[in-house]
């Protein structure tokens, strides 16, 4: 018995003072992540734990498909539309409600910025040396001769034969389909011929592939390690910027012999643009880009269009009314002739229920800003630096902008329709409308069949 004491006093001893130390980190872990959210004026609120902070319960929320609670809670909880948190490691003040939006939307770029978690630039690192947040904004400033609405015209055509195409392919004489991933094959196609006139499948399949990976990888966990989706994803951008790159150099080619046009898509907008300086961009930087945009609107378009087919599906009233309008169009013009502007200026109804879908199901659930300077707001003092998250679901998904918020309603759209910066799907700021564009209520590009 003895000899027992002997040999198991120093192990109880060193298993002691293991505990006792990482109690001890604990606490100190636990006291600094707490102390970065202290200071003069800051809005209430609660930080969670080191690291997480409160990121599991704000993905868990979205997960269970009521992200709006997450925000009522601690508005509710806090009595202010503003308040702290702790999101995937950062020192965050979530701005709820639509005068949270116009301040974070009006005030971009002078107290406020966009900002991208680090892992980002990783997939998307520019060859400049610049942030994608810099290259972003640099792309807003080329796009508007390129989305002026006589440029707009020129690709209906291609949208509404690129949609028959579609329907006719993966949809006709089908008992079952599969919307989403359909959605993204049809949205993916579609980019690929706007933005880089690729129209042969087995170039938009070669392209799609690590493509799906880059896109995977952009949500996982940012670990750059062999195998992660995350060092995938890195990988795949790196094939699809080769690719790319063959595509400019043969444009390039193209455009000089005369075999390519200038507006016929976005990758001859680019070659032949310079920006304000009178500098072209060069080819690695159009790929960036080019690819940049590519992503920024899969997913969010794919996901909206999902969600018309399944509320169109689940509301035999709503999908008649659209089906009617739709077919008034399809009689008032000759067999086989495309749609035209004139057309998406008798789609009212449809659009309205468009932005329905939009406004239950929104396509873009938030993105963060940066404070560029201290600031004041509310009566609460946002330090530099901080991150600032705007919801959609803050307005959205609340009785006091839309009544019955859990009502389909697209009524709530016609007239002057929701009240300023509660209607936000894709967000807002600078970005929104590089150019004057008309206004929703004057249609949508929808093409329904009946099945």
């Amino acid at each position: 018995m003895v000899m027992e004491q002997y040999y198991f006093h120093p192990i109880i001893t060193l298993l002691l003072g293991f505990v006792s130390l990482l109690a001890i980190s604990l606490l100190v872990l636990f006291y600094r992540h707490r102390s970065q959210f202290t200071g003069n004026n800051l809005p209430p609120g609660q930080v969670g734990y080191p690291v997480i902070g409160e990121s599991y319960d704000f993905v868990s929320s979205a997960w269970k498909g009521h992200p709006e609670k997450f925000i009522s809670d601690r508005v509710s909880k806090h009595s202010s539309q503003v308040f702290k948190t702790s999101l995937i490691g950062e020192r965050t003040a979530f701005f709820c409600g639509n005068a949270c939006n116009k301040f974070l939307f009006t005030n971009e770029n002078k107290l406020v910025k966009v900002w991208f978690p680090s892992c980002v630039d990783k997939i998307f690192p520019s060859s400049a040396e610049t942030s994608a947040v810099e290259e972003a904004t640099k792309m807003r400033k080329m796009l508007p001769n390129f989305v002026k609405l006589d440029a707009l015209q020129r690709y209906f055509g291609i949208i509404d034969q690129s949609t028959q195409s579609h329907f006719a392919d993966s949809w006709e004489n089908r008992k079952e389909v599969l919307a989403f991933e359909l959605c993204k094959n049809y949205t993916f196609k579609l980019a690929a011929r706007l933005f880089v006139s690729l129209e042969d499948q087995k170039d938009i399949d070669k392209l799609s592939k690590p493509f799906h990976v880059v896109n995977a990888g952009i949500t996982s966990m940012p670990i750059d390690f062999p195998g992660t989706p995350f060092n995938k994803a890195i990988k795949a951008a790196k094939l699809i910027r080769k690719d790319l790159y063959k595509m400019i150099k043969q444009r390039k080619i193209d455009l000089a012999e005369g075999n390519a046009s200038p507006t016929q898509d976005i990758l001859s907008h680019m070659l032949l643009t310079p920006d304000e300086h009178g500098t072209y961009l060069k080819e690695s930087d159009i790929a960036d880009k080019i690819l940049g945009l590519l992503v920024a609107g899969f997913d969010t378009l794919s996901a909206a269009l999902t969600f018309i087919v399944k509320y169109l599906g689940e509301l035999p009233h709503i999908y008649d009314a659209v089906y009617k309008e739709q077919l008034e169009i399809v009689y008032s013009k000759a067999p086989g002739e495309l749609l035209k502007w004139e057309d998406l200026q008798k789609m009212k109804y449809s659009w309205n229920v468009a932005q329905e879908v939009l406004r239950m199901a929104p396509p873009v659930q938030g993105a963060f800003r940066e404070a560029l300077t201290d600031f004041v707001f509310n009566g609460f003092t946002i330090p530099k630096g901080w991150k600032l998250y705007w919801s959609a679901n803050s307005t959205h998904k609340m009785a006091d902008f839309f009544p019955e918020p859990d009502k389909f309603d697209p009524g709530r759209f016609e007239g002057k329709g929701p009240a300023p910066y509660t209607f936000v799907p894709f967000g807002g700021g600078p970005r929104m409308l590089v150019a004057p564009f008309p206004t929703p209520a004057k249609g949508l590009p929808v093409r329904l069949f009946h099945h």
